[in-house]
């Protein structure tokens, strides 16, 4: 197969503190492996990152990869989706340069440049590529527009974490945490943190119920400590859709009913080694697929936070979320 053009879109600094010098060694890896015609476009700010994508996708491109975590991936789809381009004549890319890079671990990209950059390389030539889903996360707050996104979001304890990792020092936070901690570290400082806000509001009386609907059939209705969406199987960190591909046609919902602030930790250890699927029932751990639509509605009118794949929304009234397109991405 011919080279031909890719534009690669990089955040400066995500992921790790070893993450932030993967920029300036992507084109010459690239080039050291005959593909000249690649240009690297570098943001400083997601929202950046969604206004190149766009103009490149109107401009005609449609071999993009995005260097970064999951904000990064995920602005670069909602950037070919303000273009309105077709999303199935793209194909983008995962070059992991971010804390919980799920999509791209589930894509098998390696972590190392060098290795990265040479299955994408194999996979350019190949067209090695898998279908993925993209949903759409609306909420009944007026003043909070759509976003699209693959891979994760939820509600509850999980819609808090953004709180803690998305703070104004995110860059050298996330990327000291991501240092000592691994890629996970920020998703599991944040998780810990909002679940110890969740037991303290929890000793003050704060509990709310939740109303769950999958295509128009109520699934579950209670107090829910946290809220999990998936649209695939993320791998090990993720454990819980397995087997499912992103490209599947629908999406499920995992959600940790309230049995306790004494067996929370319990819950979310049985969850993150996947031993909870053995005994869903016993921990209050309930499982939802959706096909076209997915409500998850609180009681009362107080706003909640939404995590979109890491980024949050504020909710008000309910959280709806529905497949809306599918594009391919490279894959090892």
């Amino acid at each position: 197969m011919t080279p031909h053009r890719v534009d690669v879109i990089a955040t400066t600094i995500s992921g790790s503190i070893r993450d932030w010098s993967k920029v300036d060694r992507i084109v010459p890896l690239f080039r050291e492996r005959g593909w000249e015609d690649v240009h690297l476009h570098v943001a400083e700010s997601h929202p950046a990152v969604r206004s190149i994508a766009r103009d490149l996708a109107a401009g005609g491109r449609t071999t993009l990869i995005s260097a970064g975590g999951s904000g990064t991936f995920n602005r670069v789809i909602e950037g070919c989706i303000d273009a309105k381009v077709p999303l199935a004549t793209l194909r983008i890319g995962f070059l992991r340069k971010g804390s919980a890079d799920l999509i791209g671990k589930a894509l098998g990209m390696p972590d190392e440049i060098g290795e990265a950059v040479a299955v994408f390389v194999r996979a350019l030539e190949t067209d090695t590529t898998v279908p993925c889903d993209i949903l759409q996360m609306t909420t009944g707050n007026p003043d909070e527009p759509p976003r699209h996104f693959a891979g994760y979001g939820g509600v509850g304890i999980f819609g808090r974490i953004p709180r803690y990792t998305e703070n104004r020092f995110i860059k050298y936070y996330k990327g000291i945490l991501g240092q000592l901690f691994g890629d996970m570290g920020p998703f599991f400082v944040g998780a810990t943190l909002s679940s110890i806000e969740c037991v303290l509001r929890g000793a003050g009386g704060i509990r709310r119920s939740w109303r769950i609907v999958a295509d128009g059939e109520e699934k579950g209705r209670g107090v829910y400590q946290a809220m999990i969406l998936v649209n695939g199987d993320l791998g090990k960190d993720l454990p819980f859709a397995r087997g499912v591909p992103l490209g599947s046609g629908d999406f499920h919902l995992f959600a940790f009913r309230d049995i306790g602030m004494a067996r929370l930790a319990g819950q979310f250890r049985h969850a993150w080694d996947a031993s909870i699927l053995r005994e869903p029932a016993r921990w209050g751990f309930e499982h939802v697929r959706a096909a076209a639509e997915l409500r998850l509605e609180p009681d009362g009118e107080q706003p909640f936070p939404i995590n979109v794949d890491g980024s949050t929304m504020l909710g008000k009234v309910r959280a709806t979320c529905r497949i809306v397109d599918r594009v391919r991405l490279f894959a090892r």
